[in-house]
């Protein structure tokens, strides 16, 4: 994905509002071995830009003054109360150097489970996103998630997610190894099972009661 911006060359508080007043968002692009740079991008384009999940996840080409530079996003802010990002900041990319980053987690073949199916569960989608750790050419834009082997009252964890190649979990997900989805019977569904099973014991009772009252009745 291509983002164009420009150079901004005043910075604070009052430089910041008025550029906001006139429909652009201030920014930040720093990381590798040049300087930071302070940025202005127009809001409109940014805004629905960042209602894509690939923008949030992927090596976007950042274009400022005719030059692009790979880069990704690492942070937005946005107003408490109104649809206004305030500010933005990007990192810039080495080709060669390892980056950590969340991608979003797809869930799969759900409805074709037997859990689903068969045994009316329901799926809990834990985690929406794993971080993991790759070079920036083999960041994938999300994880698939198989939900077509889940069993009720199992779970599935972060290491059981298939990674492209050379992709990996960061260390920490890799030795927490968090749940990120289950399947579950609901409470409802639980209850009305409990409630069928006993009743039909009365019903045996009442079938060995008239057993022998009929066996009196012959014999009379």
């Amino acid at each position: 994905m291509k983002v164009v911006a420009f150079e901004r060359s005043v910075q604070g508080t009052g430089a910041s509002r008025r550029l906001r007043n006139s429909g652009k968002t201030p920014g930040i692009v720093y990381g590798s071995k040049d300087a930071a740079a302070v940025i202005e991008l127009d809001h409109n384009a940014l805004f629905h830009a960042l209602r894509k999940e690939a923008f949030h996840s992927s090596i976007l080409d950042l274009e400022i003054g005719g030059k692009t530079q790979k880069v990704l996003l690492r942070d937005y802010q946005m107003h408490p109360f109104k649809p206004l990002v305030l500010h933005i900041d990007f990192q810039r990319v080495s080709a060669t150097e390892k980056v950590h980053m969340r991608v979003p987690l797809h869930f799969t073949n759900a409805e074709t489970s037997a859990a689903v199916k068969l045994q009316g569960a329901v799926i809990s989608h834990i985690l929406n996103d794993l971080e993991i750790s790759c070079l920036p050419a083999d960041l994938p834009g999300f994880l698939e998630v198989d939900l077509s082997k889940i069993e009720v009252g199992h779970s599935i964890h972060a290491k059981d997610v298939v990674l492209p190649k050379g992709v990996s979990l960061v260390l920490h997900v890799e030795q927490e190894n968090p749940v990120i989805a289950n399947a579950r019977i609901p409470a409802v569904k639980a209850a009305e099972t409990e409630e069928v099973a006993p009743s039909a014991a009365p019903a045996a009772d009442a079938a060995a009661a008239a057993a022998p009252a009929a066996k009196d009745k012959e014999k009379s």
